[in-house]
């Protein structure tokens, strides 16, 4: 892992990636040829499948996406103080001095987007199986790690022989974080001083529903081709 010890100021006029996919073929880059040749990637959704895309299509193996959700903060909706699985996975990093009616609150909403969302997701695929297999789990960028630590434990929870996270960039502190949770951790940038994943981004649109499902059907043709 590659780690740079403060944010470069080229970095606001000179992004590190054009887009999505683009991060995910320099990741793929730091993955291949890594003994991963019968790892299951999951892309984290939404933003993190277009990167998920690319690592799959590299290391020519299946791809999936996880609906895992932030649990934001009632008053801050983007700072995250944990983040749910599909099914009853939760990791809390902090409640931020929430009451415990409070928090359950915010995780319920959180859970209940995270299974409305798998649902839609997989109503044409349906999930890959893990068990037995090594799982690379891959975002667009790793802030606060709240929501790649959840999905590490829901891997492991689904019998993964090994659990890796990849990133294209992360801030320096989380990237410890996550490190200490995952069997390996891929990411070649990582910055002390991170502010937010999409300023390392030219072009950092929403994902959609629709986008995703197309990435997922490509991969799963792919497959079909290969046998």
């Amino acid at each position: 892992m590659e780690t740079e010890p403060q944010l470069p100021e080229w970095l606001l006029e000179a992004p590190l990636f054009g887009d999505r996919f683009e991060a995910g073929r320099e990741l793929a880059r730091e993955l291949v040829g890594s003994g991963l040749e019968e790892c299951v990637v999951v892309g984290l959704a939404r933003g993190g499948v277009q990167v998920a895309a690319e690592a799959a299509r590299a290391l020519a193996v299946p791809l999936d996406v996880l609906a895992v959700r932030k649990v934001g903060h009632p008053w801050q909706p983007e700072y995250a103080l944990g983040a749910v699985t599909p099914g009853d996975g939760l990791y809390v990093r902090s409640n931020d001095g929430l009451s415990d009616e409070e928090m359950d609150a915010v995780v319920g909403r959180a859970r209940s987007a995270a299974d409305e969302l798998d649902r839609r997701l997989h109503a044409t695929l349906p999930p890959l199986e893990l068990a037995g297999r090594p799982v690379v789990l891959v975002d667009d960028g790793l802030a606060t790690g709240a929501t790649m630590i959840a999905a590490l434990r829901w891997a492991r929870s689904g019998g993964a022989t090994e659990t890796i996270a990849a990133v294209p960039v992360a801030a320096l502190e989380s990237a410890s974080i996550v490190s200490c949770e995952a069997t390996r951790f891929v990411c070649p940038h990582s910055f002390a001083d991170f502010m937010a994943v999409g300023i390392y981004y030219r072009h950092f649109p929403q994902v959609d529903d629709d986008e995703v499902v197309r990435l997922l059907a490509e991969a799963a043709s792919r497959q079909l081709d290969r046998r």
